[in-house]
């Protein structure tokens, strides 16, 4: 069993930036891979970026590439989403997920673990 606790969201203007983290409970984190999605009000939820489970191999989705890193601290059993040049279309809940296996992957039925999500608000 694995629970994820995000954090780190708020309110931000456009161009700021924020850090939103994920705590993991357990023994095995350093075995799987995890994920960051959103989802916005009216919208369905979509994936963000992804990171493998040695952190060596990370995916984004188009919207966020270059503005968006995600990593991870093993040691810590935490992964982290630093977000940087925030849009107002990246208003959204943001959760955090953990793989069932150490390969990144960006489709959400590859994730069994998920957080309860942190509200990250941009405006203009």
């Amino acid at each position: 069993q694995v629970q994820l606790v995000e954090s780190g969201g708020g309110s931000v203007q456009a161009g700021g930036s924020l850090r939103l983290s994920c705590a993991a409970s357990g023994r095995t984190f350093s075995t799987y891979a995890m994920g960051w999605f959103r989802q916005a009000p009216g919208k369905e939820r979509e994936f963000v970026a992804t990171i493998d489970s040695t952190g060596l191999r990370t995916l984004y989705a188009d919207s966020v590439k270059g503005r968006f890193t995600i990593s991870r601290d093993n040691a810590k059993k935490t992964v982290y989403l630093q977000m940087s040049s925030l849009k107002p279309e990246d208003t959204a809940v943001y959760y955090c997920a953990a793989a069932g296996s150490g390969r990144a992957s960006a489709r959400t039925e590859e994730y069994v673990y998920w957080g309860q999500g942190t509200q990250a608000t941009v405006s203009s």
